[in-house]
């Protein structure tokens, strides 16, 4: 019988092994992903980098705008002034014109009076001498230069107001001009401030995607190390076992005595704790359950559903107090958790035996109400649990 023993512990050393260098084939591939999510997150981060420098762009053009408009304001100001201003000149143009055109009018009218153009032959022939004739003449002579004068005064006043009329409107132009070209600078500050809430909450996401990715890193290192140191224990305890069966046996050998076996449970898993099914596998209030939740009152034991290693043995803000177990049955690994517990009786690294107690029901973390969440996973556990299945699938609630 111990020869049965010792190919017992030798069979499960062997799974042991082989469990090793499976999870050294996964570390492999673990590091692998390791590398590409670091490579990921450079990427992340130099995206990061030209968010922050188009930020820093958006902020030099939207203060460059901000300066154009107020460049702009006093601008408008300055034309309002100039236009004020050119409103007066023309003011007094119009008031010089009436004055002018006043002028004529007597002028005309007197001449119309005495009788145009023979009232001036009449003053030359009035002449008393052919001196006073001369200055009769020169006389006349600047009185119709002074009109000429006036006339084309009037012309050149009369030109002066249109041009300044012309002014004005393409002062009023400009300055229409310059608000319409204001509210288009303003929808673009309108714009550039959108596109940079845009890249701000990008930059938040590609921040958020950064994190969430270093934290699965993180996860998936300390699993990984977990799970390699609590195989190398296990194996370690396995080849004590066996060489001290080995030493047993030397002793005992011509010896006819037997020792008992121990009881073996049928099925790969035992059911983790008494109680009724609460809650199943699957879709649960919007979510998905990766579980069975095993509830019972009073103090309820929690025991190993199969041999293993313990791979962790934390509190976690979401399982509470819980007991991650990795088995390795029949060459395959799998993974067990145990959660929700009132206390834990088994630490890290410890090997631990199918039924052996690990710990008690109880209703730590985000829980509503005293239960066993209970998960198995066919290989190593990861954040994710792509490879949870139905715990009924190998145990019968």
């Amino acid at each position: 019988m111990m020869a049965s023993h010792q190919e017992a512990f030798a069979s499960k050393l062997s799974d042991l092994k082989s469990q090793k260098k499976q999870i050294e084939s996964k570390e492999s591939e673990v590091e692998k992903n390791i590398k590409e999510k670091e490579d990921q997150i450079s990427h992340l981060q130099q995206e990061q980098q030209q968010l922050e420098a188009e930020i820093k762009r958006i902020d030099l053009a939207i203060s460059d705008t901000t300066k154009k408009i107020h460049e702009k304001e006093v601008q408008i100001d300055e034309t309002k002034a100039e236009i004020e201003r050119l409103k007066q000149e023309i003011e007094v143009l119009k008031n010089r014109i009436n004055e002018r055109n006043d002028l004529l009018k007597n002028r005309a009218r007197s001449m119309q009076e005495s009788g145009g153009l023979i009232s001036y032959i009449d003053v030359l022939l009035g002449a008393e001498s052919f001196s006073d004739f001369i200055d009769r003449v020169s006389a006349i002579a600047t009185i119709m230069e002074a009109d000429n004068q006036i006339i084309e005064q009037h012309k050149q006043d009369k030109a002066d107001l249109e041009a300044k009329k012309a002014e004005v409107t393409n002062k009023l132009n400009e300055l229409e001009n310059m608000r319409a070209e204001l509210e288009n600078m303003k929808a673009q500050f309108e714009t550039q401030k959108a596109e940079k809430d845009k890249l701000v909450k990008q930059l938040q996401k590609e921040e958020q995607q950064l994190e969430h990715q270093k934290m699965e890193l993180e996860e998936e290192k300390e699993i990984l190390a977990a799970q390699k140191s609590a195989v190398q224990k296990a194996i370690e305890l396995e080849k004590k076992r066996l060489e001290e069966l080995a030493k047993q046996q030397q002793q005992s050998s011509g010896s006819s005595g037997t020792s008992g076996t121990p009881p073996v449970t049928p099925g790969l898993f035992m059911r983790p704790s008494e109680g009724y099914v609460s809650s199943n596998f699957g879709h649960r209030w919007g979510s998905f359950h990766y579980g069975v939740d095993i509830a019972k009152s009073g103090t309820v034991p929690i025991v190993a559903a199969a041999d293993g290693v313990v791979l962790r043995s934390y509190y976690s803000s979401s399982y509470g107090e819980v007991i991650f177990i990795t088995h390795s049955i029949n060459g395959k690994i799998y993974t067990t958790v145990y959660a929700h517990l009132s206390s834990r009786l088994v630490g890290t690294g410890a090997v631990v035996s199918k039924g052996q107690k690990i710990g008690y029901m109880g209703n730590s973390g985000h829980s509503f109400g005293q239960h066993l969440h209970f998960e198995i996973h066919e290989g190593e556990w990861n954040a994710s649990k792509s490879n949870a299945v139905d715990p009924r699938k190998y145990i019968n609630f």
